[in-house]
């Protein structure tokens, strides 16, 4: 199906469209390029009127930039909800009348070209049932630009999605993962349930007041991949509270009983949401649920700060750092002697969601290859789906020498966006920093210039040269400062940080049996380091690294109880300061 087909079996031309009253009554944008497309909005003027009424009067937060959401709302061996038009309606709107964002709607597949989708920060696949593409090309390209830090929205069949309909056949496992979520069973379509708000103080949530709800509308009960062990619930289905009535549509029971309504995650950097209400043309004239909408397209485009580390991994450490903003995690050189798989499962069984890699390790026993550039879109493929089912993402990447080339150095940054990194960490030549810093800008990807000692780094050793080096520079260019070179080259920590300021990207953190070029590793808080020390400063900055980065570089075989003793003395650290901080 395209969109060609689908208005001619309505006896409708584009041209016809384009210029249509409905266009215009609906507030959808329309843009003069060979893919766009809409469909005719059936919203009314009495429900274009409740919209309007019911729309949030201002943005949660100011954009950060100018804002552009692609809606598509293709339906394939389905008709489709009759929401559809009052959610495009209600969207479109509420961009216009907060300012925060603008719309662009289409059912045409080829939107999702990669010279198509850069304009956009996010994307709202609004109620799409059915296999909407088979192309790999776009499929791959949908895939990156959500990885590589783009916004995904879904919602109620948004589930559904790429699956053969009817029957709901699954096409792209990948997808399901990435969503959180498959199934689309449901009681009656104006069920009424109790709902609980799992996360209360979540930005998103906040419309709600940080009160529990009741709501009528048709409710998905969804099976996997959906677990807590991959994404944060916003609020689900209250069991004790609702009375379950009606025919049940499919297998609408889970043993957990866990029947999540709405929530968020990342997949690499991408931002992913989705909530199940919206089976009903009512709920988006709704003014709570244009609010939530609102909060959750804001947290998509990438303007609205929520967290996303699964509800089934928070502990009060977690927490804890989240009130902070911080975030820490393995550097993958602490496990460079084992591969990068073996390395994620030990981050895993340490408690931490967050890790580093490394260009010079090898990626597991199956892909015996260095993770490095070069490698398989489907090799990046497993490498994606190992992070995810061990609830761990990647924010840091250490290459060594990025090209000074615009050919190579665009071939590091296109592999950093496929990883889906935020920081590389390197020592690139001087030279070489005007191009990075270009590239920089284009893929929102850091560098972090890490030091060595003063042979192996006669520029970057100190503080002092780095900032010399960033000088006028864009602030994506800083330092990844090593505290264990510092330390055995004779620079204090605390020091290092007054000279660094915000240009202090990310850390890797150590502590020294002694200050010497001897110094070795030793557990956080027993050493020479002046750890706790460090830490605070950091606090007290309000500098925020990319990762507080725990690179322990002895013992390496049987490192993990000292590295345990690491991450219980941030932790400890971290805790008190967040209830400082409340």
């Amino acid at each position: 199906m395209n969109l060609k087909t689908d208005l001619i079996a309505q006896g409708i031309t584009r041209r016809d469209f384009l210029g249509s009253t409905a266009a215009a009554t609906a507030g959808i944008l329309v843009m003069p390029s060979p893919w766009h497309t809409t469909t005719e909005a059936k919203v009314n003027d009495e429900q274009r009127q409740r919209i309007e009424a019911a729309i949030p009067s201002k943005a949660f937060v100011p954009p950060t930039k100018k804002r552009k959401l692609l809606i598509f709302d293709l339906n394939v061996g389905y008709g489709g909800h009759g929401s559809i038009p009052t959610a495009n309606t209600a969207f479109t709107l509420m961009g216009q009348k907060t300012g925060a964002f603008e719309t662009v709607i289409s059912k045409d597949p080829s939107v999702f070209r990669r010279e198509n989708l850069k304009q956009f920060d996010a994307v709202f696949l609004n109620n799409t049932v059915g296999n909407l593409f088979e192309d790999a090309g776009l499929r791959q390209s949908l895939l990156e630009f959500i990885y590589g830090g783009g916004g995904l929205m879904g919602v109620h069949g948004t589930t559904v999605a790429f699956t053969q309909w009817p029957g709901a056949i699954e096409d792209w496992p990948e997808f399901g993962i990435m969503l959180g979520a498959r199934g689309a069973n449901h009681y009656d379509s104006n069920e009424h349930v109790f709902i609980k708000l799992d996360d209360p103080d979540n930005p998103i949530n906040q419309p709600f007041g940080g009160k529990d709800f009741e709501y009528r509308d048709e409710f998905f009960r969804v099976h996997g991949p959906y677990s807590r062990d991959r994404v944060r619930v916003l609020f689900s289905i209250d069991t004790e509270k609702t009375k379950l009535d009606g025919q049940p549509r499919g297998n609408c029971f889970r043993e957990d009983n866990d029947y999540a309504l709405a929530w968020v995650r990342q997949y690499g950097r991408g931002r992913v949401f989705y909530c199940t209400i919206a089976h009903n043309p009512h709920v988006f004239w709704d003014p709570k649920m244009l609010e939530f909408y609102l909060a959750a397209t804001q947290f998509a485009l990438g303007d609205l700060q929520a967290p996303t580390i699964p509800s089934a991994k928070l502990t009060p450490a977690i927490r804890s750092h989240e009130k902070l903003n911080w975030r820490l995690g393995v550097e993958a050189y602490t496990f460079h002697k084992y591969t990068l798989f073996e390395a994620i499962e030990k981050t895993a069984s340490l408690g931490l969601p967050y890790m580093g890699g490394l260009s010079f390790q090898k990626v597991s026993s199956e892909i015996d290859k260095n993770f490095e550039p070069g490698l398989a879109d489907d090799e990046l493929k497993q490498i994606r789906l190992k992070l995810d089912s061990a609830g761990v993402r990647l924010l840091t990447y250490y290459y060594h020498d990025i090209p000074g080339d615009a050919a190579g150095c665009r071939k590091i940054f296109e592999f950093g966006r496929k990883i889906g990194i935020e920081t590389f960490m390197s020592e690139p030549a001087v030279d070489a920093l005007d191009t990075i810093e270009k590239f920089c800008d284009e893929y929102d990807i850091n560098v972090a210039i890490h030091n060595h000692d003063q042979k192996a780094s006669p520029v970057y050793w100190n503080p002092e040269g780095i900032m010399k080096v960033c000088r006028g520079r864009s602030k994506r260019i800083g330092a990844c400062g090593d505290m264990g070179y510092w330390m055995r080259s004779g620079i204090d920590p605390i020091e290092a940080i007054n000279t660094l300021k915000d240009r202090l990207i990310t850390i890797q953190m150590h502590d020294l049996h002694e200050l010497s070029p001897e110094g070795h590793d030793v557990p956080w808080g027993s050493g020479v380091g002046k750890t706790e020390q460090f830490i605070r400063e950091i606090h007290r900055q309000g500098i925020q690294p990319t990762m507080f980065g725990l690179e322990y570089s002895y013992n390496w075989f049987e490192s993990m109880p000292e590295i345990a003793q690491c991450i219980d003395f941030f932790n400890k650290i971290s805790f008190h300061l967040s209830k400082r901080a409340v």
